[in-house]
């Protein structure tokens, strides 16, 4: 089996040195080489291109997301962000998913070494979704236009409760995924809470970026939230995000905990507390991720009557997610990313799920 390449670009000597002692222990992964700079970069890579770029953002001559930017444009590869600035930077983070970026990693600002070594297998297991990632769906969602106009406000539906919910989980591939799904809502549908697998600190960014474009109100879920029409909560990174009913109403309760498939928040956590809190009143959203996070969660959901939908493979960045909920059977049906947008709608308070 051919190895993946590897192309490692960053001005730290001893990331770009111990990046590669990690990843050449793995079989199937080879260095095909490494740059201090984009620039250098740029030009070896024109003598043979690699399977999986590992990019830092803050480098001397050019920096990452606009080297990012130019790999998108004119030789399209997947990209994997791995950079200190991730953690106070949100906002230049943000910039790199929305560019193409098929995941963040978050460098130390010291103790790098060890970090690199600690955290190798997040790094390996990272290089091998990517070099599955499918290219098409990487680029930048094009302008859907401007977000539909609602009848009924956001601020008068906002003053009503709900008895139904949309609970959304995705990772890799994600970020774009939900600005086309929420950019095509209606202000009329039920609740949604949603799982995007995100580092601590990037959510309420993120959020912020999601409401700008959608007519829903979009923001970083805080503990007692309530579910209504017209507004998506995030589940904060670091955090786990779990639905409960109070009364007739829905709330969400925002909390610590050990990680679930390896991450938190986790997509499982979310879908198994809609199950038990709204039953058949609950639409689920399984989206383009790696792994396996949420795939139980969702056939829990399908069992306690709510509708379960899976993004299509050819519509996914990685179809790890779904693919897995298909195999565990708590999908009721498989759709691409534009026709969930289309189906979502048709689940109006007060309506049944088509």
């Amino acid at each position: 089996m051919k190895k993946i390449q590897v192309f490692i670009v960053d001005d730290s000597a001893v990331v770009r040195q111990v990046l590669q002692s990690a990843l050449v222990q793995d079989p199937d992964i080879a260095v095909l080489a490494t740059a201090q700079d984009p620039l250098f970069a740029w030009d070896r890579m024109q003598r043979q291109w690699p399977d999986v770029v590992i990019l830092d953002i803050e480098m001397p001559r050019m920096d990452g997301v606009t080297f990012l930017r130019k790999i998108m444009a004119e030789h399209p590869l997947p990209v994997i962000i791995c950079s200190s600035l991730a953690e106070s930077g949100a906002q230049i983070t943000l910039d790199a998913l929305s560019a193409g970026a098929v995941q963040i990693i978050q460098k130390p600002h010291s103790g790098l070494r060890d970090f690199l070594q600690k955290d190798a297998q997040e790094i390996i297991q990272a290089i091998k979704a990517a070099a599955r990632a499918n290219l098409r769906n990487l680029r930048p969602a094009a302008p859907a236009g401007t977000a539909p106009v609602a009848v009924v406000t956001r601020d008068l539906l906002l003053q009503k409760s709900t008895e139904k919910v949309i609970a959304i989980g995705t990772s890799t591939g994600g970020t774009q995924a939900l600005e086309v799904l929420l950019r095509a809502l209606p202000v009329t549908v039920p609740g949604v809470v949603i799982v995007q697998h995100m580092p601590e600190k990037f959510t309420a960014a993120f959020a912020e970026r999601l409401n700008t474009i959608s007519a829903l109100e979009v923001r970083e879920a805080r503990d007692g939230d309530r579910v209504l029409p017209g507004r998506a909560l995030i589940a904060p990174g670091g955090k786990h995000m779990r639905l409960i009913r109070s009364g007739a109403q829905f709330v969400v309760q925002v909390f610590d905990g050990p990680l679930v498939k390896h991450h938190r928040p986790s997509v499982d956590v979310l879908f198994r507390s809609v199950a038990q809190a709204a039953g058949r009143n609950a639409w689920g959203v399984i989206m383009t991720g790696m792994g396996d996070d949420g795939a139980q969660g969702l056939a829990e959901m399908h069992r306690a009557g709510a509708h379960t939908v899976a993004q299509d493979e050819a519509s996914c960045v990685v179809f790890g997610m779904p693919k897995e909920a298909i195999r565990l059977g708590g999908v009721d049906e498989v759709v691409p990313l534009q026709g969930i947008a289309m189906r979502l709608p048709r689940f109006l308070p007060g309506g049944e799920p088509a």
